[in-house]
């Protein structure tokens, strides 16, 4: 499994939506984000932590090499 890069929320929110999710709304500093029934909620900090990245993946069904492509 390669290493997931510090990113920012905006760039996790731009990846997801290359890979098909959609942005539904944001609650503060929070967003969902849906792709069929998967739906997750993205913070928008300037630096996400990674296991917080690894679980938005993991729950996104989405593997690290191809959220890795996607940015």
């Amino acid at each position: 499994m390669p290493k997931l890069p510090r990113i920012s929320g905006a760039t996790a929110v731009r990846a997801l939506e290359r890979l098909g999710f959609e942005l539904l709304r944001q609650s503060g500093s929070h967003v969902i984000m849906r792709c069929g029934s998967k739906g997750r909620v993205v913070p928008m900090h300037d630096e996400i932590k990674l296991g917080t990245l690894a679980g938005v993946l993991r729950q996104a069904d989405v593997s690290p090499d191809e959220f890795i492509a996607a940015l």
